[in-house]
């Protein structure tokens, strides 16, 4: 019989062939990048701090004494600022006593939600490629993981696809939009029709915003304001990605009563409570003039261009993201097939270090992304440059 864990390792692509617990290619690729040397666009977080006003915030907290448990479902403050950030951008009217957890960071909000409204027998649906951690806790909920392709060169699902991924044991759907890792940004033709399928099966829709920000032109659409999708929507976002803070892991999951007190339920379980030093601070962020989140967009947005112009020049196919802090590119045109096995080269070859598409996939998924690297681009603009320039010597080393 497979245990719990043997799930989980499963669903995060940990298992080996043998069956025994593998290492993960992002821990992998670390360490290569660290023997090397290598400038490591693999992993997806900041090289720079967020706003020094909300580090202020937070070391007032902690030097005040505010260094003790907060609340189960977070402190009152922040639940307030995510319910105004909610009404403010998006008109989307929520209850901060009721339809509102401050979690450890998305992920634990993902894994909350994911095992108190999924089991064995069940399904739950996502995109592929997916964001791994989707994998992980699904595997130990032990329901049964299914996917839809997303398909380059605009990592967009094939309508009839989707629909004949949902069945009638399908119980949750989950949608990362902006998407991690392609950078895709759903339209909404495509965002109702996920809701059209989720009300025809009666399935609750999980969506993962945490991008929500790091958008480049196109609107962010959250799924629970479209027709019908509120009363079985559940809503993640974090301060991780939209204040470059994601060492604090505060994040925030909302929606309807009856969910979110089901995800709570399994939340004090897990670690109950989160970063009370970080949560006032956060709360401040969120009340940030909209002048911040547009300009980290643009400030992104130039980094984007930067990263993609060198690897279009080192001869990659390059597919610009609409949103999030990845790219990806082709390698294809290069004369490679592998992409895995190019990326744990690259950090000797050139001195760069990305992350293979296809550890994002199931095995048919890893075949049809097999030649897709995945680069970090919210670095320091004068790192990017630097790693545009060894890029450029690639070709010559393959």
């Amino acid at each position: 019989m497979i245990s719990p864990w043997q799930r989980t390792a499963q669903g995060a692509n940990l298992m080996g062939p043998d069956g025994s617990l593998g290492v993960t290619i992002f821990e992998e690729i670390t360490t290569l990048a660290a023997q090397h040397q290598a400038i490591n666009l693999g992993q997806g977080f900041p090289d720079e701090d967020g706003p020094a006003e909300l580090r202020r915030i937070a070391q007032e907290a902690i030097a005040s004494g505010h260094n003790q448990y907060a609340p189960g479902k977070g402190i009152l403050d922040l639940r307030r600022a995510v319910a105004e950030h909610q009404e403010r951008f998006y008109g989307i009217t929520l209850d901060p006593e009721q339809e509102i957890i401050i979690s450890t960071g998305a992920t634990e909000a993902i894994a909350s939600a994911v095992l108190a409204l999924t089991g064995p027998g069940d399904e739950v649906l996502t995109f592929e490629p997916f964001y791994d951690s989707y994998g992980a806790m699904i595997g130990l909920s032990g329901a049964t993981h299914t996917t839809a392709a997303l398909l380059a060169p605009n990592f967009m699902p094939d309508l009839a696809v989707l629909e004949n991924s949902f069945s009638p044991r399908t119980k949750m759907v989950i949608l990362n939009n902006p998407h991690n890792p392609t950078g895709a940004m759903f339209p909404e033709e495509v965002l109702s029709e996920v809701v059209r399928l989720a009300v025809k099966y009666d399935a609750v829709i999980l969506t993962d915003e945490v991008y929500e920000h790091l958008t480049f032109g196109p609107r962010h659409i959250p799924v629970a304001t479209l027709p019908g999708a509120a009363q079985r929507t559940l809503t993640i976002s974090s301060a991780g990605k939209t204040f470059s803070f994601t060492g604090w892991k505060i994040g925030w999951l909302s929606g309807p009563a009856e969910l979110v007190a089901a995800a709570r339920t399994v939340k004090q379980f897990l670690t109950y409570s989160s970063g009370t030093p970080f949560q006032s601070a956060i709360a401040a962020g969120l009340r940030m003039d909209k002048s911040y989140f547009t300009d980290a967009a643009a400030t992104l947005a130039r980094k984007r261009d930067v990263l993609g112009a060198g690897l279009r020049a080192a001869g990659f196919d390059v597919y610009l993201p609409q949103g999030t802090y990845f790219i990806n590119a082709d390698t294809q045109r290069m004369g490679v097939n592998d992409a895995t096995e190019l990326a744990r080269r690259l950090p000797e070859l050139i001195g760069v270090a990305a992350i293979p598409v296809p550890v994002f996939c199931h095995p048919e998924g890893a075949q049809r992304t097999r030649s897709l690297l995945r680069f970090a681009f919210c670095k320091k603009e004068s790192l990017l440059e630097e790693a545009a320039e060894r890029l450029s010597t690639l070709q010559a080393k393959i």
